[in-house]
C-alpha cells in the first residue's frame, strides 16, 4: 500500500510540473502577441526652460497670444511727461518650423505742452519665423517681416501732436527697437535673425534685424529712404522652475543719414543703448498653455534717451514694461 501511494504521488507531482510548464509557454506567447503600438513609448524628455526675452523676438515658432505695454516717463526742459506704447502680438505655428505672425499696436502720449496730447495707432507688422533646432541646447530664427503704412498722424505740420506721440515719445519708450511701427509713412521691409543657447535653465540669445524704409505716403519735406539696424543680448535664468529673471542690453543704430540726423548739432541721435531687467513667474494652466506673466525696467545708457542738450529732446527716461505672453 505504501508503494501505491508513492506511486501516484510521483505521477501527480510529474503532472503538476508538465501543467505549469504548459501555462508559463502560452503565458509567454500571449506576451509576444500584444502588438507594439499597445506597449507605451517612453516618455520624451522635456525640453530645456527657455527665458522669453522682454523685446527681443521669441526664437522658436509656437503658438502665442501676447500684450506687452511699455511705460515712458521723461523730461522735455525740465518738465515731466509720460507714453504709454502698448502692442499686441499673434502667432500661429503653421507647422513645426514656422509660425506667422501679426502684431498691432497704439500710443498715447502725455508731453508737457497739454496741447500736444494724442492717441495714435501706428503701423502693424505682419511675418514669419522659420526656426532651426541645430542641436538640443542652440536654436536658430529666421524672420521676415514687413509694415504696413497706415498708421495715424504722420504730419508734424498738421498733426503735431500725433506725430510727437509716434516718434520720438513712443519709439523712445519701446527702447527704439520697434522703431519702423512708428516710422507711419514708410513701407518697411524687416529680416532678421536670432541665435538662442538654452541649456540647465540658463539662456543665452543674440539678435539682429535691418529696417529697410521706403516712403510711401507723407510731406515731401520727409526723406525717401532711410536703413536702420537693431541688435541685442538676453541673458536669462530660471531660479526655480516658476520663476525666472532676464537681463537685456539693446542698441539701435541709423545705418544711413536720416535729415534729422543730419542736421543734429549734438551728434546724439545716430545711435542709442539701453538696458533692462526684470523677474517673469511661468504658470502652467493646463498639459498645453502656459502664462508667462513678467516686469522689467529698462533705462538708457547714453543720449539722446539719458540725456541731451537739446532742449526740445526727451531726456531722463525710465521705462517700465508690463509683458503677459500667453502660450499653447
Amino acid at each position: 500500500m505504501p508503494r501505491n501511494i508513492s506511486i501516484v504521488a510521483r505521477r501527480l507531482s510529474r503532472a503538476l510540473f508538465v501543467a505549469s510548464a504548459v501555462m508559463a509557454s502560452r503565458a509567454r506567447a500571449q506576451t509576444n502577441s500584444v502588438p507594439e503600438s499597445a506597449v507605451p513609448a517612453p516618455a520624451k524628455p522635456k525640453p530645456p526652460p527657455y527665458s522669453l526675452p522682454w523685446q527681443l523676438r521669441g526664437v522658436a515658432p509656437a503658438n502665442v497670444i501676447r500684450s506687452d505695454t511699455s511705460f515712458g516717463f521723461y523730461k522735455v526742459n525740465g518738465q515731466s511727461g509720460s507714453t504709454i506704447a502698448s502692442m499686441l502680438l499673434g502667432s500661429y505655428k503653421v507647422i513645426p518650423e514656422l509660425a506667422v505672425i501679426g502684431r498691432i499696436g497704439a500710443v498715447s502720449n502725455a508731453p508737457p505742452k497739454p496741447t500736444h496730447h494724442a492717441q495714435v495707432f501706428v503701423n502693424p507688422v505682419l511675418g514669419a519665423l522659420y526656426g532651426i533646432k541645430l542641436d538640443p541646447s542652440l536654436k536658430l530664427g529666421l524672420f521676415l517681416g514687413f509694415t504696413l503704412p497706415i498708421g495715424k498722424g504722420g504730419d508734424p505740420k498738421t498733426e503735431p501732436g500725433m506725430a510727437a506721440a509716434e516718434s520720438p515719445y513712443g519709439a523712445n519708450a519701446r527702447s527704439a527697437l520697434d522703431n519702423a511701427m512708428f516710422a507711419v509713412d514708410y513701407f518697411t521691409i524687416i529680416p532678421g535673425v536670432d541665435l538662442a543657447y538654452i541649456s540647465g535653465g540658463f539662456t543665452a540669445q543674440v539678435e539682429a534685424t535691418l529696417f529697410s524704409l521706403q516712403k510711401a505716403r507723407g510731406p515731401d519735406t520727409i526723406d525717401r529712404d532711410n536703413t536702420n539696424f537693431t541688435a541685442g543680448l538676453h541673458l536669462g535664468y530660471f531660479l526655480i522652475p516658476e520663476l525666472s529673471i532676464g537681463a537685456e542690453l539693446r542698441h539701435r543704430r541709423w545705418l544711413s543719414t536720416p535729415a534729422a540726423v543730419s542736421k543734429d548739432t549734438t551728434h546724439t541721435l545716430r545711435d542709442d543703448s539701453s538696458v533692462a531687467i526684470g523677474p517673469r513667474l511661468h504658470v502652467k494652466l493646463s498639459d498645453s498653455i502656459w502664462f508667462r506673466p513678467g516686469i522689467a525696467v529698462a533705462l538708457p545708457l547714453d543720449s539722446p534717451l539719458a540725456s541731451s542738450s537739446n532742449a526740445k529732446t526727451p531726456t531722463d527716461y525710465k521705462i517700465v514694461q508690463l509683458d503677459l505672453p500667453l502660450v499653447f
